[in-house]
């Protein structure tokens, strides 16, 4: 607790990927409750593999990932920001940020925030116009509503699939991707026991 942003990076001890989802029909009437995300937060998916600072070499520095995100949507190339640049706090600063009024234990996990690349006009701009892209929807629906007056990217629906990687210079999976499907929720079964 209290340690500065300038101690904070040597207690960083792995590095993984996560997909942060956020059920977006749900925000507005939660945050107006004024009770915070909570059931428009689900639970987070996190890449098989966690590898400690030192294997990615020259590609950790800033205490930052300075490699591509790959995201696929519906295989589709969706996204390929570089993790690295236009990262507003590095994750030094955000462990302090989070060890201010708390102790973090081991495992603690501290996320960045969405991956995003500031590009031409000072926004993103989609992978089929020459641009990297995305990752996340909501951004490219603030983007194509500030350009076009509305949104016309849909949010994904069931059936829909995400893909996240990240690869090193050799083009291995550094983490190990995470591979999602969007599916109907179905209520589990419960047995009954004949007496």
């Amino acid at each position: 607790m209290g340690t500065p942003a300038s101690q904070a990076g040597e207690y960083i001890r792995l590095l993984m990927l996560v997909n942060d989802v956020s059920l977006r029909g749900l925000i507005p009437n939660e945050l107006a409750k004024g009770f915070g995300f909570f059931q428009s937060k689900p639970s987070s998916a996190f890449s098989p593999v966690a590898v400690t600072p030192d294997e990615l070499g020259s590609a950790w520095q800033d205490f930052k990932v300075h490699l591509p995100l790959l995201s696929e949507l519906n295989g589709q190339l969706f996204g390929k920001p570089n993790a690295g640049v236009d990262m507003t706090f590095n994750f030094a600063q955000l462990v302090a940020h989070a060890a201010k009024t708390r102790h973090l234990s081991a495992g603690a996990i501290i996320g960045s925030g969405t991956v995003s690349n500031k590009q031409g006009t000072g926004h993103g701009s989609a992978i089929s116009e020459g641009g990297l892209g995305y990752s996340c929807i909501a951004e490219v629906r603030m983007i194509e509503t500030i350009r076009d007056g509305k949104p016309s990217t849909g949010f994904m629906q069931f059936g829909d699939s995400i893909k996240i990687d990240m690869l090193d210079a050799q083009g291995a999976s550094i983490f190990g991707s995470i591979e999602q499907q969007v599916v109907a929720y179905t209520e589990p079964q419960t047995e009954s026991y004949a007496e």
